[in-house]
């Protein structure tokens, strides 16, 4: 399944045979970590017939979803719940490996929880520290040996942004100023940088759209020694003469530059800490950072997923009740939010959660559904029946893109992310995309809640829109191998695959500890909304194995997991109370 290609994802498997109805059918009853898949909808065979009218093709044969190799698993341990539902979050959380503590931010509450995980299958509050004097929300937090740093937003958050130290038992030690609304920050893997991306949103009306920017804070003197004349900023200004800006890199916001257009929203720093790669999601594109040079080198499109290839078929429709992955006339930015640096055999690389983002302001938006916008007739004969709401019709796709010459009919169709996870290459050049395994994985072990959101248990609710949406994500070493957790965040769930073959990946598992058999009202439902993924390793955990510890935004709860390596068939049972 290698692929240079920007413009497509992966080679189909020949030798994959179809899923046949029965298939679908028998698997309504399977358990995954001890949660029954139990929505109570009617499921549908995925390769039944579209509609009349050329709507959409069937990916024929439609695959089966990789075979869980099993190799690395993920066994549940236990989960502290922060708070009642919608009054409280777990966003981001991070392992200070002096204290052996978990710190997880909880932006309901602008507060950073510290948990004491020494015995992982009941996690204690050890202390909630209050930050709601310093800033408008906490964003992220990362913790490296002793140093601890929360990112705040101020209000309003196009205002310079806060980076607040804390000691490990949760002592606000200092504040240092950085670019407007950091969103995410980590430290290198030598401790000499922490490194926060600064997204500048604008605001609701548009009228104030500040720049984004990456700020590097150097701790090689410790954190006694930073304050704000330390720290530096590194802009995209560069890039507001146009000229310089590579083609494919989306720049479209209302009357924004490119240096207000960008909004960094992830950083991964190679494992020899020289490279810091970042995430621009709206403008679908990576920027460079040399680490040795404290400057921005390069600016690199990421490219597009061609639907109109079986591999990557995919549902498109909430309209339908159906689970129906079909080909389509559509390209997938891949727009990703978490990204991460792994190494194999001193080449490093970047693996990306191809989540999607859109800009949705009063004062500006891009949203559109294929059904209202206009199509010319000449790329798309089809029309009508294309947007078709059982179709493409209720697809959301950005008005930004694809009406190349400004006669209001549009030529090309883009929607956003990629429903999947890719690797890239240090310069950014895909090395492979996981096609469609996500929604195959998803739809052949939990048919009746197939793109199911976070926030309910409906069939297809999130066909529509970005599908299961990979979110979160960390890569692992267990037993020398490179292992990715990514996080589904409207499905829930927890993908598992060995990286070992860069260009080859392996599916492992797929872990949720989330009932569908309960109102995702209630906490019985479990663990509902990935946002942050934390690895730690067997040589610094508490218990001497190696933990997963995973946030979850919407359920406000923070589970933990122990990383198992050749695991049984046997499924992991777990309290949801």
């Amino acid at each position: 399944m290698t692929n240079t290609s920007p413009q497509s994802a992966v080679k189909p498997r020949s030798h994959i045979l179809p899923i046949f109805v029965g298939m679908i059918l028998s698997v309504c009853c399977l358990t995954v970590s001890g949660c029954s898949d139990t929505a109570g909808n009617e499921v549908t065979a995925i390769n039944s017939q579209p509609p009349s009218g050329g709507t959409g093709e069937i990916a024929e044969p439609l695959p089966e979803p990789p075979a869980a190799s099993k190799a690395v698993g993920l066994k549940f341990l236990g989960r502290y719940r922060h708070g009642t539902r919608k009054k409280s979050t777990a966003e981001i959380c991070a392992f200070d490996t002096e204290s052996k503590r978990l710190f997880v931010v909880d932006g309901e509450r602008v507060a950073v929880d510290i948990l004491d995980i020494t015995n992982p299958s009941e996690p204690q509050l050890f202390k909630s520290v209050d930050l709601a004097e310093l800033g408008s929300k906490p964003n992220s937090i990362t913790a490296k040996g002793g140093v601890i740093a929360a990112a705040l937003s101020s209000d309003p958050k196009q205002e310079p942004g806060l980076v607040v130290f804390l000691s490990p038992a949760g002592e606000v030690l200092k504040t240092v100023h950085v670019g407007p609304e950091p969103d995410m920050l980590t430290i290198s893997p030598d401790g000499h940088w922490l490194i926060t991306a600064n997204e500048g949103e604008a605001t609701k009306d548009y009228t104030r759209n500040p720049e984004g920017s990456v700020s590097l804070i150097d701790l090689k003197d410790g954190v006694a020694a930073v304050t704000d004349a330390s720290v530096v900023h590194i802009d995209f200004t560069a890039y507001n003469d146009k000229s310089k800006l590579p083609s494919g890199v989306r720049v479209f916001g209302k009357n924004a530059t490119p240096a207000q257009d960008f909004e960094p929203e992830y950083i991964a720093v190679s494992p020899d800490s020289k490279t810091a790669w970042v995430s621009l999601q709206e403008a679908n594109a990576f920027a460079i950072i040399d680490l040795e040079t404290s400057k921005l080198v390069d600016l690199v499109p990421l490219g597009f997923k061609d639907h109109s290839l079986p591999e990557n078929a995919f549902d498109a429709s909430n309209k339908d009740k159906k689970i129906q992955l079909r080909t389509w006339p559509v390209k997938g930015m891949y727009q990703p939010d978490a990204i991460y640096s792994f190494e194999i055999d001193g080449t490093a690389y970047v693996i990306t959660a191809d989540e999607g983002d859109h800009r949705d302001f009063d004062g500006f938006s891009e949203k559109a559904r294929v059904g209202d916008l206009k199509l010319d007739p000449k790329k798309f004969p089809n029309a009508k029946e294309l947007q078709s709401p059982k179709a493409l019709g209720r697809l959301m796709v950005t008005s930004s893109n694809g009406d190349a010459d400004g006669d209001g009919l549009y030529e090309e169709l883009y929607c956003f992310g990629g429903r999947s996870f890719s690797i890239r290459s240090a310069d950014g050049q895909l090395v492979y995309n996981n096609g469609n395994e996500f929604e195959r994985i998803i739809a052949n072990r939990f048919p009746k809640s197939f793109n199911a959101d976070h926030e309910s248990n409906d069939l297809d609710d999130r066909s529509d829109n970005k599908g299961p949406e990979p979110e979160g994500l960390v890569v692992g070493m267990i037993e020398g191998r490179p292992v990715a957790f990514i996080g589904m965040e409207r499905h829930s769930g927890i993908m598992v695959y060995d990286l070992t073959n860069p260009k080859q990946p392996v599916f492992c598992d797929y872990v949720i500890t989330r009932d569908f058999d309960k109102s995702t009202k209630k906490p019985e439902a479990g663990d509902l909304g990935p946002e942050g993924l934390t690895f730690i390793p067997a040589d610094v955990s508490p218990t001497g194995k190696p933990l997963l510890a995973v946030s979850y935004e919407i359920s406000g709860t923070t589970a933990l997991f122990e990383v198992v390596s050749n695991t049984t068939t046997e499924k992991q049972g777990q309290s949801l109370k």
